[in-house]
């Protein structure tokens, strides 16, 4: 696992095959939840609103996992 500084920086290291959907993820994301503070967190993209964890999302070997806290279920 990498010390990505941020989420641009996370997407950027992903192979490219990959980047245009984590980027969509993203832009639903910040649709969806403009106010969620954008950060790193155990080595995904993760989001918090009102500083709680809502939602992360990751580039596996062979997929992207997306994975909603019980306030990211409500949400999405």
């Amino acid at each position: 696992m990498l010390d990505y500084k941020n989420v641009d920086e996370y997407i950027a290291a992903q192979p490219r095959e990959y980047q245009a959907n984590l980027v969509k993820i993203r832009q639903i994301i910040q649709k969806l939840a403009p106010e969620a503070a954008e950060s790193i967190s155990y080595g995904m993209s993760g989001y918090k609103y009102l500083g709680k964890p809502l939602v992360y999302f990751m580039c596996a070997k062979k997929h992207i996992g997306f994975y909603p806290t019980p306030s990211g279920v409500e949400e999405f």
